[in-house]
């Protein structure tokens, strides 16, 4: 959750555009009735980015680090600010920033947020392993693996799960600008139990370490050991800058009534909508059109048939045999079928 302060009179807020809410503070100075709020802000091109507030105000200080020439800033309910120059796809950026409305009530926003990014790679979601477990070599991790379908540039590409936990609707990775290749395999691993785990945002991809890192395909991590962030019913999807689907899969491990949870209901309309997930007679998806994920294992994982085109249906998905995991590489296509 944002948090804000009140320190000297001046309103003070902090936040971040990539989980947007709608934080507020008093009004500080002045007899306004309602509170100058800060909403949210956008990249809406490499040269621009928006920052709205509820109110028209005029932008009294304005600074970014890592530092970003400014060639205008137009004052309003949305300010506008444009760059000298196109910025780097993707990159982090951390804005801070006075306002003030026209009863002098001012505003201090500190917030992050990340650069356009127009080249993000189309990419499916390729293989899911929801178990951790203990091996000669070390701990394994649950992961995500995505298979590029073009080339491009991953900045600020989000990854969302919706599970069966409070932490409905969660953003748990946002990726850093690194430029990938069409068909390459990218593992997002769900917590680190080696501490030289690293993302590997060069060419090189043997930088990581860990019983399941690929010397063939790309990782990330989610640092931390603690938190089980997947389950096996859940929906995982992947979002673009503007909340586009770019590709998504359901799983539950029973076909019962866990769709009655609302914030399921809701999601598995919100993709049907996208176009990123339907029933296999083409309607909104309930849990008996869910992957059924029961009999995965850590090395029995959820993997999509690579052989063939992408139906957005539970049709497109098997769990691999025993033994028979594959982060970071082809899906291997022995099938259990106990």
């Amino acid at each position: 959750m944002k948090k804000y302060f009140l320190l000297l009179g001046l309103g003070i807020l902090l936040g971040s555009c990539s989980t947007p809410e709608t934080p507020g503070a008093s009004p500080v100075q002045g007899s306004s009735s309602s509170a100058l709020l800060y909403l949210s802000c956008r990249a809406v091109s490499q040269e621009e980015v928006e920052f709205v507030f509820s109110r028209p105000v005029t932008i009294k200080y304005l600074n970014f680090d890592p530092e970003l020439p400014v060639d205008s800033t137009e004052n309003g309910s949305v300010v506008k600010v444009k760059f000298k120059e196109k910025t780097e796809s993707g990159k982090l950026i951390n804005a801070n920033l006075l306002a003030e409305d026209e009863k002098k009530n001012t505003l201090n926003v500190l917030v992050s947020f990340r650069t356009r990014n127009d080249r993000m790679p189309k990419l499916v979601i390729n293989e899911v392993c929801t178990e951790t477990a203990s091996a000669k070599a070390g701990k394994k991790e649950e992961f995500i693996e995505f298979k590029t379908k073009s080339a491009g540039n991953l900045g600020a590409m989000r990854v969302v799960i919706n599970g069966n936990t409070a932490a409905a609707k969660q953003t748990i990775y946002e990726f850093s600008p690194v430029d990938v290749k069409k068909d390459e395999y990218l593992v997002l691993h769900l917590r680190t139990y080696n501490p030289e785990s690293k993302d590997e945002l060069t060419g090189r991809l043997d930088e990581s370490v860990g019983v399941t890192a690929s010397p063939e395909g790309r990782d990330f991590w989610i640092p931390g050991d603690a938190a089980k962030l997947l389950h096996k019913t859940a929906m995982i999807y992947v979002l673009d800058q503007d909340d586009n689907v770019i590709d998504a899969v359901i799983l539950s491990e029973t076909p019962d009534n866990w769709w009655t949870k609302d914030y399921f209901a809701e999601t598995a309309e919100f993709l049907f909508k996208s176009g990123a997930w339907k029933s296999e007679d083409g309607n909104v998806c309930g849990p008996q059109d869910a992957v059924t994920s029961a009999k995965a294992t850590n090395t029995r994982t959820i993997c999509r048939d690579e052989t063939v085109e992408d139906s957005d249906t539970a049709k497109d998905w098997y769990i691999t045999d025993t033994s028979c995991a594959t982060p970071g590489k082809p899906n291997n296509v022995k099938r259990y079928l106990k």
